[in-house]
């Protein structure tokens, strides 16, 4: 694995020589701008492995994108390797339509300290609650960035993340499947502890989300990326385009229903995505990812 190789391919031009927030931060936007957060593997009969050097190969070198467990994964060998100071943490994802947080750990994220701050460093959330920029971990101080304002707040040793939300002006409004598009102001994102996580940790829930038949991921056919002004995502046959604050603190929302014929040029154009083998969309589940 190459440190040069990882940053062509997120086109990072940038020094590294010092692990600082400035540097961490402009690595991180470049890592999402560039790398999708994705499932795909899953609905075109690959597996997803956990093993460093294949998610290395996937990423980088067949310059896919991956969930995660994969891009957190590689994000952490990155700093690492950089020299930060980093740590694995678990989280439990909310879901709005149950008003509840996950039963078990199904998110990896990353503890980065610099300068005797602590900042949580996530670049593989995805869809429109993807952060932009490493966050401080202070509790009850809003975070504004370019996808809307974050904010940490944490009960009894328990952190909980936020994302307050835009109007949306939806043209397509029929296509919609937002939850509580207008109603909500603040979602709920997801909850962690500190508590350091290995790698090996997660392989239980690696395989269960991939394989399980009521997995959202197993349901949904996944892929989003963010772009300099927004974010787009391909949900089944769902084309997304959102540009953030377009006006008067208000997001545009595109939707478009793709033809089959349509999936692998789509995927090519605004994902820079090629896959090796046959891609079966899917949207079978009611929960949205907006």
């Amino acid at each position: 694995m190459d440190i040069k190789e990882y940053f062509a391919r997120i086109s990072y031009r940038g020094s590294y020589d010092k692990p600082d927030l400035e540097t961490l931060t402009e690595i991180f936007q470049h890592h999402v701008q560039a790398v999708p957060f994705e499932n795909l593997s899953i609905h075109c009969g690959e597996s997803i492995e956990l093993d460093l050097a294949a998610t290395y190969n996937k990423i980088v070198k067949k310059k896919r994108g991956g969930w995660c467990m994969e891009n957190n994964h590689l994000l952490s060998w990155v700093l690492k390797t950089l020299g930060y100071n980093v740590t694995l943490l678990g989280s439990k994802v909310y879901v709005p339509e149950y008003d509840a947080y996950a039963d078990d750990i199904d998110h990896l994220l990353l503890k980065v300290v610099l300068c005797d701050k602590s900042y949580i460093v996530d670049g593989g959330f995805g869809m429109a609650y993807q952060m932009w920029q490493p966050m401080e971990l202070i509790s009850g101080k809003d975070q504004p960035q370019t996808p809307g304002i974050f904010r940490f707040l944490e009960e009894n040793g328990i952190w909980y993340l936020e994302k307050v939300k835009r109007k949306q002006c939806v043209p397509n409004q029929s296509l919609s499947t937002s939850h509580n598009v207008d109603k909500e102001v603040c979602r709920r994102v997801y909850l962690f502890t500190l508590q350091p996580r290995d790698i090996e940790e997660f392989r239980p829930r690696n395989l269960h989300l991939q394989t399980a038949p009521d997995s959202l991921f197993v349901m949904k056919s996944i892929c989003s990326l963010q772009t300099a002004d927004g974010v787009r995502a391909l949900v089944g046959w769902k084309l997304t385009e959102i540009k953030y604050n377009y006006k008067d603190n208000m997001d545009l929302v595109e939707i478009r229903i793709l033809a089959d014929e349509e999936m692998e040029k789509t995927l090519k154009e605004k994902f820079n995505i090629t896959l090796d083998k046959k891609f079966v969309p899917i949207n079978t589940s009611r929960l949205s990812l907006f």
